[in-house]
């Protein structure tokens, strides 16, 4: 990874494109995630949203464009440095470890930032034990602050499909992430479970969290995000504050007179 020089951007996406044989999934795009803001990506389905999202987090490799993160160049990285760089993410099917309790989840994700080797976890070293104590604490923590900490214990196919998606969320978290990217996380919730996570997103922001998000309620994206941004077609259409966004020519007619207000 190559450093570049520093920006007012988090995140900085440069003429992105990515091709699966005869299809372009993602046309030049291009797009900055600021420090502390919430962003926000939207269009009708195969527009490209998710496509983009693996390109950023290292699961797809552009074929052209480059990507910088926190004055670091992150175009072809694998996916664990990507992690290892800052950006977390979570994924629009839920990809837990069912088995396993949720603290374990949340555990999993804090592998990232431990050291203790395989010659540590054998001999069980002080230093190991004591790393692992903090890992234990931290897991509560974080399942505390997603409002879920008392089913800590609970294999993770026993939750409700709203707590799952807050323990991917904490799982995210434990990576101690700069950059907080979701893929649609309200989906399949209720409305009283799209309140509680737009107010948990609310919260993460307002302590220092940046967040990149994909989402197909756009009642939620418009009255949460700073700034959005509008695919179709594997082409960016619209970018800007969201009540800017809401009356763009192009992205009504993108949504076909769909709900934009």
């Amino acid at each position: 990874m190559t450093p570049r020089a520093e920006s007012g951007a988090l995140l900085a996406a440069s003429a992105i494109s990515k091709r699966f044989g005869g299809l372009t999934a993602l046309a030049e795009v291009s797009l900055t995630v600021k420090r502390g803001e919430i962003f926000g990506l939207i269009g009708p389905n195969g527009a490209g949203k998710t496509t983009l999202f693996n390109v950023v987090t290292g699961l797809y490799r552009p074929d052209g464009g480059e990507l910088d993160f926190d004055g670091v160049r992150l175009t072809g990285v694998k996916p664990h440095r990507v992690v290892e760089c800052g950006i977390a993410r979570t994924f629009q099917n839920i990809r837990l470890f069912a088995n396993m309790s949720a603290l374990e989840n949340v555990m999993v994700g804090r592998h990232v930032r431990t050291r203790a080797g395989v010659l540590g976890a054998v001999l069980r070293s002080a230093a190991t034990r004591a790393e692992e104590a903090a890992i234990i604490g931290r897991a509560h923590a974080l399942l505390e602050y997603v409002g879920i900490a008392g089913r800590a214990a609970e294999p993770a196919f026993c939750l409700s499909y709203g707590d799952q998606r807050r323990l991917e969320i904490a799982r995210a978290l434990a990576t101690e992430p700069k950059l907080l990217a979701l893929d649609e996380p309200a989906a399949g919730m209720n409305p009283t479970e799209r309140e509680e996570l737009r107010r948990l997103l609310a919260r993460i922001r307002s302590d220092g969290m940046s967040l990149l998000l994909i989402e197909h309620d756009v009642k939620l994206v418009m009255g949460l995000c700073d700034r959005v941004a509008v695919l179709d077609y594997g082409r960016k259409i619209a970018e800007g504050a969201p009540s800017e966004v809401r009356r763009d020519p192009a992205v009504i007619a993108a949504y076909l007179g769909g709900e934009l207000a």
